[in-house]
């Protein structure tokens, strides 16, 4: 368990949290049980569980769960807004607030449910922050291993297919393997009633998957990039469109949300979408979390739910969910800024362009630093440096990575251009 996630669970500063290690004299397994106590304390079914035995916290759970029902105020009777207040204020202090989920574990629904009931947006007028109920991704993407399954080509190689390469590395590894060809055969197999697939089996295999196998593998077969139309297809193909989301016409966006919303599963991967991949003109890698791993992952969290969204075209960043804003009326507005969220969303669009720098043995060891390059060229004016700005990294010695403006003009354009001069800083 990291540092960083003690932290987490307890609420203290990283400082605090060093502290409080250091003064334990329990031995690393007694703390790592200790731990995995406080953790399960967050659990949302242990936290239910809790409540419903507790006479205090009960009743008031039961409460709120009439609120949110949308009939409490008549079961509840004339003082059914002060009732619900109450018992959010009251409940607002137990274990249920803070107490997470986790994402394809045994009983999500019924562990999302317990979450909803608490954090719903709006309760009778109550307005109630929407986060998300899952827990937080601390670590960011991990570029050097993701680069590390593609690296092993012969060296001189100056054309690799990454998506055959994810393919055949997905193929080797046995849960890989296992859970993409459940989904595939889930998701081509047609019933015999109607011929068709069926869709509700294909989109839990999928998720299945997403949420099982190890995100260095699920990027690396979902974003992979393509130069050309077949290889944009196939990829395309990965989620098996026709079955997992497609229908002859396109939905309103507006009735897609709203079936998502009714659904705790696709309502609680939404809410970690928005949250993660919220875009910020003036944040350094334009995510206003500043996490490009935690927005992929609630990116590929949405595969197999109401929402699902895949490519549009032989683009790498444009991608859409199967939905339209044709007819949507007074609420045009509300379903353009949701469908925004992926065709115009530069976090997304960044997330996704970090999985198409182009992998040789000298840019594996160069990716760790691709956040601070970035922000360099979108925030520093480079003119009143005569040539250069020297980073230092360590590859069998020392080392100065030169970056020039035509440096940052390249990384836009998706080249990698690096001037590498051993031992040199001038």
């Amino acid at each position: 368990m990291s540092l960083q996630s003690i932290q987490y669970v307890l609420g203290l500063s990283l400082s605090g949290t060093k502290r409080l290690i250091d003064r334990l004299t329990l031995p690393s397994l007694e703390l790592v049980s200790l731990l995995e106590v406080i953790l399960a304390g967050r659990d949302c079914l242990v936290a239910g569980d809790s409540c419903s035995s507790d006479e205090t916290c009960s009743p008031r759970l039961r409460t709120l769960r009439q609120c949110v029902a949308g009939n409490g105020s008549v079961k509840l009777g004339p003082g059914a807004r002060s009732q619900c207040a109450n018992a959010v204020s009251a409940l607002l202090s137990s274990p249920l607030h803070g107490c997470q989920c986790k994402r394809g574990m045994k009983k999500e629904k019924n562990c999302l449910s317990i979450y909803w009931s608490l954090h719903q947006s709006i309760i009778h007028g109550l307005n109630l922050v929407e986060s998300y109920p899952y827990e937080t991704v601390h670590k960011d993407y991990d570029y050097v291993r993701l680069a590390s399954i593609t690296a092993d080509s012969d060296v001189g190689m100056t054309t690799v297919n990454r998506c055959l390469d994810a393919a055949k590395a997905c193929n080797v590894d046995d849960l890989c393997q296992k859970l993409r060809t459940e989904y595939v055969s889930a998701c081509i197999k047609p019933t015999a009633k109607s011929g068709l697939c069926n869709r509700l089996k294909c989109n839990k295999a999928l998720r299945r998957f997403f949420d099982r196998v190890p995100a260095d593998y699920t990027h690396e077969l979902l974003f992979c990039p393509c130069t050309d139309t077949a290889c944009a297809e196939r990829r395309r193909q990965t989620i098996v469109p026709s079955c997992s989301y497609e229908s002859v016409e396109k939905p309103n966006c507006i009735t897609q949300m709203r079936i998502c919303k009714a659904d705790y599963v696709c309502r609680s991967r939404l809410a970690q979408f928005q949250y993660d991949c919220e875009p910020s003109e003036t944040s350094a890698n334009g995510c206003m979390q500043g996490n490009y791993g935690a927005c992929l992952l609630a990116y590929t969290g949405l595969l197999g739910c109401t929402i699902t969204p895949n490519y549009v075209d032989n683009s790498t960043s444009s991608v859409a969910p199967w939905c339209s804003c044709l007819a949507s009326g007074s609420r045009r507005e509300d379903c353009d800024n949701f469908l925004g969220y992926f065709n115009d969303n530069i976090c997304l669009r960044e997330s996704h362009s970090i999985c198409q720098l182009p992998w040789n043995r000298m840019s594996v060891t160069l990716i760790p630093l691709i956040h601070a390059f970035r922000q360099l060229c979108m925030f520093t004016d480079l003119t009143p440096y005569a040539n250069c700005i020297v980073f230092q990294f360590v590859e069998g010695g020392q080392c100065y990575v030169v970056i020039t403006k035509n440096w940052c003009l390249n990384l836009a354009a998706g080249k990698l251009v690096v001037s590498c001069q051993s031992c040199l800083a001038e």
